[in-house]
């Protein structure tokens, strides 16, 4: 077992090495290649672009072919890999030397390998697109054979538990999914209850009435909130906010639950501050200054330039970036695992238990489950609406954007 792993290990470190010493080739043919550049200007023959340009053009030739045949033989850990490797570098050592600085233009050469590797990205980006709509549409399509579409979307009770295989006896389970879907609105509109009106109050507090000074502190401030993991947020919930609000239920004669809707939205809420306040500052900050001068020189004071002026011409964008947060807010699901429960209840009271999309298919992909079962493809079923939903939120604020935008002069 030791020499196993040992093997393992020393494997993995030839690989890594083979890969360390194709990018110091790299690097050598790129101060090869701006060095010839520099030495044929000092001669004065001249050059046709920049000298940097050649050593990216070096850089392409001499390792693109070794990382070609790197991956290729990905799997093979024998040194003699590293033989061909270095083989393989020297074409690209010939066209670094054979090239004149004076006769190549390297910038061109350079531009059209760029153009080559920025679509072959956006290539990569719409396969695995493509990829992941494919997988979760197939096994949806799997799931709704065994269960309508009209039952799922319109059902009343989710009990997906006792659902087991269809060839046992017994195979029984609800998957009327209306209680997810109440669920997940109801606690995405308490959270953007509380993240439109501070996110939104804030950036056009810090766009127009902020002192420079103050802006450098208060923004990055707000935007830390965007960078705290969604489980601290769920502990806070947990262990702080939602006991916070059950002493003010007792207090005014409410019984709240310890796992709310109120609770997880509004812990929510607070996560989504930063995105609309981040949007919408730089919306704001996008109205040409001067319509705000105009409207100030006019007479009004500086809340109606705000009011009649710059929300108005901001509106298009405000719109698209609260859209964009309530796709925030529907997709996140560690919030409402901790503080919202698990429990599939149909009701719109936000002091009772709920749960969401996005945490039933973590909990019907999390364990022991036969993977063709109906119960385990209702996760991907679930998937395909949550999908649907949150691009169809995406086009609505791109439609609005293009359409309601203002364009200035």
């Amino acid at each position: 077992m030791f020499l196993l792993q040992l093997e393992a290990i020393l494997g993995n470190m030839n690989q890594t090495i083979f890969f360390i010493l194709i990018w110091l080739v790299g690097i050598l043919a790129f101060y090869t290649g701006k060095k010839r550049a520099l030495s044929s200007l000092q001669k004065g023959g001249g050059v046709t672009s920049l000298p940097r340009y050649f050593g990216y053009c070096s850089i392409i030739w001499a390792i693109l072919p070794a990382l070609l045949l790197w991956l290729f033989l990905l799997k093979s850990d024998q040194l003699i890999v590293l033989f061909y490797i270095l083989i393989a570098t020297i074409p690209g050592w010939l066209l670094i030397f054979s090239n004149k600085p004076s006769l190549f233009h390297a910038r061109k050469h350079f531009e059209k390998w760029l153009k080559i590797f920025l679509i072959l990205c956006a290539t990569f980006s719409v396969l695995v697109t493509i990829v992941i709509v494919s997988s979760v549409l197939f096994e949806s399509i799997r799931f709704f054979k065994d269960v309508p579409v009209f039952e799922f979307l319109f059902g009343t009770h989710w009990s997906p538990q006792t659902a087991i295989r269809e060839d046992q006896a017994g195979s029984s389970g609800a998957f009327g999914a209306v209680p997810l879907f109440a669920g997940t609105f109801l606690i995405t509109f308490i959270a953007m209850c509380v993240a439109v009106p501070l996110g939104l109050f804030s950036a056009i507090y810090i766009s127009q009435y902020a002192s420079s000074a103050a802006r450098k502190i208060i923004k990055p401030s707000l935007e830390i909130l965007a960078g705290i993991p969604t489980v601290v947020y769920g502990y806070f919930a947990v262990v702080s906010f939602s006991p916070f609000l059950r002493e003010i239920g007792e207090f005014v004669g409410l019984s709240i639950s310890s796992e709310s809707a109120l609770s997880a939205g509004i812990v929510m809420g607070i996560m989504i501050i930063p995105f609309i306040l981040s949007l919408s500052d730089d919306v704001i900050n996008s109205v040409p200054r001067a319509l705000i001068y105009g409207s100030l020189a006019m007479g009004a004071t500086k809340s109606e330039t705000v009011k009649n002026v710059i929300i108005p011409a901001a509106l298009p964008g405000i719109i698209s970036a609260v859209l964009l947060g309530i796709s925030r807010g529907i997709g996140e699901t560690m919030i409402v695992v901790m503080a919202a429960g698990l429990s599939g209840n149909l009701t719109i009271n936000p002091i009772e238990s709920v749960t969401t999309v996005t945490v039933q298919i973590v909990t019907l992909l999390v364990g022991d489950h036969e993977f063709d079962s109906t119960k385990t493809l209702a996760a991907f079923a679930l998937g395909l609406t949550l999908f649907v939903v949150t691009l169809f939120l995406n086009l609505i604020a791109l439609i609005v954007s293009r359409k309601y935008r203002e364009k200035y002069d």
